[in-house]
């Protein structure tokens, strides 16, 4: 039997965000027509992933709908796994890759990107340093597309924050500052993103197809490793 994909996403008290996730969901199935694929939330939003995972019959394949790793990666999801699903296979979160970096670079040209933009990633933020230091990488990344340099930013914990990103930027000769919104959908962090004093933000990451191609990319990476639940991810892809 084919595994079954359940997509563990962080919750939000956001209606727009809710029906963002909802069709990268969608988007996920339709890439491969006839997959099981079911959306889940790991606190805040409904159904959780403790809920869904019990009803889900035969095996399955658990992806944390998160850009970096962290608290929730590591010890929210493989405590809610272990104790309803200790059988599943846990794919790795999804950043940073290089399909990411496709559409980020896609959102900000549609935003009105300028070759003289100072551009900043714009991220939640983690108090894991591993995680910060993917955020890092896949500005590195976008940095290596645009041909310009790009500076990771945080909006809760990390450094530097958006302010002191912003602050830093604003004393540049830069005509102004282009946010690429490292978030998968609209909510709190998108909502501290577009509110920072950008010249532009780009819109999540979304229902992007890139991400979509990116999801299935890490169920494959997963079934082929065999991941335990709670082990660390280490196969991201440039």
């Amino acid at each position: 039997m084919t595994p079954a994909l359940v997509l563990a996403a962080h919750g939000t008290r956001s209606a727009a965000g809710e029906r963002t996730l909802a069709a990268l969901a969608e988007t996920v199935r339709n890439a491969r027509p006839g997959r099981r694929v079911e959306l889940s939330y790991l606190e805040i939003s409904s159904p959780l992933l403790a809920e869904v995972l019990p009803v889900v019959r035969g095996p399955v394949v658990v992806l944390p709908l998160l850009l970096a790793g962290g608290y929730h990666a590591h010890i929210d999801l493989p405590e809610v796994i272990a104790e309803h699903r200790p059988d599943a296979v846990v794919a790795g979160w999804l950043g940073p890759h290089r399909l990411l970096t496709s559409a980020l670079a896609r959102k900000l040209a549609r935003a009105g990107l300028r070759a003289t933009d100072a551009v900043v990633l714009g991220a939640a933020g983690s108090s894991d340093p591993a995680a910060l230091a993917d955020v890092r990488a896949a500005a590195h990344q976008l940095a290596v597309r645009l041909a310009r340099p790009v500076t990771a930013a945080f909006a809760s914990a990390g450094w530097p924050s958006l302010e002191e990103a912003m602050e830093c930027l604003s004393s540049t000769p830069a005509a102004r500052v282009a946010v690429a919104s490292y978030v998968l959908a609209p909510g709190f962090f998108h909502d501290r993103l577009s509110t920072a004093g950008a010249g532009l933000v780009s819109e999540p990451l979304g229902a992007d197809p890139d991400v979509a191609a990116l999801i299935w990319h890490r169920y494959d990476e997963a079934l082929r490793n065999r991941r335990p639940a709670g082990g660390r991810h280490t196969l991201a892809t440039p």
